[in-house]
């Protein structure tokens, strides 16, 4: 059973072609080949390419619990390397389809940079889902731990929680991240950024991942913040997001349609052996 192995900015993810699989993925599976000491280690796993009509590829997005993701911007980016690598696209845009809807994707640079236009964000409830009477959900209240949070929300095919701040740090993350993701007023669970304005031009991000925690960097996590803080009137059209593991250049459209661009590594390729799921659970 193969597998190649990127990372976008430290946020590594694993590929596994269906053909190369025996059957379905199970949780089970999923978990033991995500985590750091019983399997290989990832911050999730895209299975694909898949069949689908209407798009040249379709791609399946597993969290490290086994929870399915319906979109990633940094996965987006990942797989679209792991097709060039396998010559199955050159530097010409095209279509893969993930539960979080298509959006279209260039390879640049060799491989070495990927520009996905990762589709129109919303700031609607029952769109990203927050509970509560329809409405564009910005600047609103929410308490965790004990604390209370001014927070947007966001979809961007997935649920995002920024929460606006001074001053941002990993250790805010981890300790609040795990709350929010979790809180009720998110029926499906939300991915969390914590967002600090640099200036027009430039944020800050420190993220916690929906099914994976905490993360040195995220794509559609990018997407969401850039477009809270362009939304808010803090920030142009034209954003770089920082995070702990580097930079994505996000551009928003008037309609808030994202065009994001931003490096991928390739780090190997390898063969799991069975062995290995004797034991998982």
């Amino acid at each position: 059973m193969k597998y190649s192995k990127y990372h976008a900015l430290g946020n590594d993810y694993l590929v596994i072609d269906p053909d190369d699989w025996e059957g379905a993925l199970t949780d089970a599976q999923i978990r033991r080949v995500c985590h750091r000491n019983f399997g290989i280690g990832s911050d999730g796993i895209l299975f694909g390419p898949l069949p689908k009509a209407g798009s040249d590829f379709a791609l399946r997005i597993y969290n490290p619990d086994g929870s399915e993701a319906e979109k990633s911007g940094n996965g987006l980016r990942i797989f679209s390397r792991y097709l060039f690598d396998r010559h199955l696209v050159g530097e010409q845009p095209f279509s893969i389809h993930t539960l979080g809807g298509r959006v279209q994707a260039q390879v640049l640079s060799g491989g070495r940079q990927v520009r996905v236009e990762m589709g129109r964000v919303s700031f609607w409830s029952d769109e990203i889902p927050v509970t509560g009477a329809r409405r564009e959900v910005l600047l609103e209240q929410i308490e965790a731990g004990g604390r209370v949070f001014t927070f947007c929300g966001a979809s961007v095919g997935n649920p995002h929680c920024v929460v606006p701040l001074p001053e941002i740090s990993a250790e805010l993350a981890r300790q609040y991240g795990p709350l929010l993701e979790t809180h009720p007023s998110f029926p499906r669970r939300i991915n969390v950024q914590f967002l600090k304005i640099v200036d027009r031009q430039n944020i800050r991000i420190e993220i916690w991942e929906r099914g994976a925690g905490y993360t040195m960097a995220s794509g559609s996590s990018s997407s969401a913040a850039a477009a809270v803080a362009h939304k808010l009137g803090q920030c142009d059209s034209s954003i770089t997001v920082h995070m702990p593991g580097g930079r994505l250049a996000i551009r928003i459209g008037d309609d808030f349609s994202i065009l994001m661009t931003g490096p991928v590594t390739r780090i190997g390729e390898g063969v799991l052996h069975r062995e290995m799921f004797e034991t998982a659970g």
